[in-house]
């Protein structure tokens, strides 16, 4: 965003914070930037406020805009239909409109008086998705002839500094029992490469690369999982968050399942891993995944086809911009 001109109040990797235990220790940077966002709304008057993602912040964004009659579009909207369902009130009183990337979501959120379009997940938009899987590996620098295990431990410091390890770890377990196979490690961009210097392992800095070349995963929950489902590779899905927090969303949480893939599919089709991260179990889930002929990966690339063809299809900025231009229009 900032490239095509967008002006940033606050550098990306302060707003980084996962979990309720580490929310509360960066407490006295958001009620600053809190108030600090208020002024703005105040001095600038913008048109129209668009929220995207990011939850626990713009919630309360939606509020204060909406409170000086400056219209909202949510998109990406939280997760409500897994955790917190009061909260879709304030999307149905304080947003004009809510872009909803899965499909699911918008007859739930109609349901709470919400006005939300399914508009498509972005990822079918980008233009790394036309590299091919021979492509891929070459740009990587891999053999082709071998089987490629990718590590993807996340795009946030926190998430590499508590995954990274028991990836590595569950790497090594398979490279023991499978020396052909090949592991290379993403990197994500705002993680200080220092964290990755404990790997043994080639490490590369494009995670799409990384999912075209592999021949299975093992990655954390969030969107890696769509993108895998998306370039048809399998995996395994693993996280582990501050233990505090873990108690909590146990309390909260209403769905069965972290890995987004196994939420759309209604059913576990990748193997899950929360809090507890075995090495050998971890292994164990991907070296079927990495047999090209073993029947748990026939019925899992099936099953992820499956949930592709749940995510629309590309066109999702489009029809955002054209939400967004008939509320700055004045048509809600």
């Amino acid at each position: 965003m900032a490239e095509v001109g967008v002006r940033p109040i606050v550098e990306f990797d302060r707003l980084v914070v996962i979990g309720l235990a580490e929310v509360l220790s960066r407490l006295p940077f958001f009620l600053s930037l809190r108030r600090h966002i208020r002024r703005l709304l105040d001095q600038t008057r913008p048109d129209l406020v668009i929220p995207i993602d990011y939850p626990g912040f713009n919630l309360w964004l939606c509020g204060e805009a909406h409170a000086r009659g400056i219209p909202v579009l949510y998109y990406i909207p939280p997760q409500l239909w897994a955790w917190r369902q009061a909260r879709a009130q304030i999307l149905a009183e304080k947003a004009n409109c809510v872009a909803v990337v899965f499909p699911q979501e918008e007859p739930f959120l109609r349901e709470f008086g919400v006005k939300a379009v399914f508009v498509g997940h972005p990822l079918l938009d980008l233009p790394e998705r036309q590299q091919t899987p021979r492509e891929a590996i070459a740009a990587l620098g891999a053999d082709p002839e071998r089987p490629i295990l990718g590590l993807l431990p996340g795009s946030r410091p926190q998430e590499v500094r508590r995954l990274l390890a028991p990836f590595l770890a569950a790497a090594h377990q398979v490279v023991r029992r499978r020396p052909d196979v090949q592991v290379i490690v993403s990197a994500a961009p705002h993680v200080p490469a220092g964290l990755y210097e404990a790997s043994d392992y080639s490490v590369a800095h494009d995670s799409a690369q990384v999912l075209g070349a592999a021949t299975a995963v093992l990655t954390k929950s969030g969107t890696s999982t769509v993108e895998a489902a998306l370039n048809r590779t399998p995996l395994v899905i693993a996280y582990r968050v501050h233990r505090l927090s873990y108690l909590l969303a146990r309390r909260l949480v209403r769905v069965d399942s972290i890995g987004m893939v196994n939420i759309l599919a209604g059913r576990r089709i990748a193997p899950e891993f929360v809090q507890r991260l075995p090495a050998d179990e971890m292994a164990e889930a991907l070296l079927p995944l990495l047999d090209r002929g073993s029947e748990q990966r026939r019925a899992q690339l099936e099953a992820l086809e499956g949930v592709r063809e749940q995510l629309g299809e590309p066109g999702a900025r489009e029809r955002v911009a054209k939400l967004a231009a008939g509320l700055l229009e004045g048509r809600d």
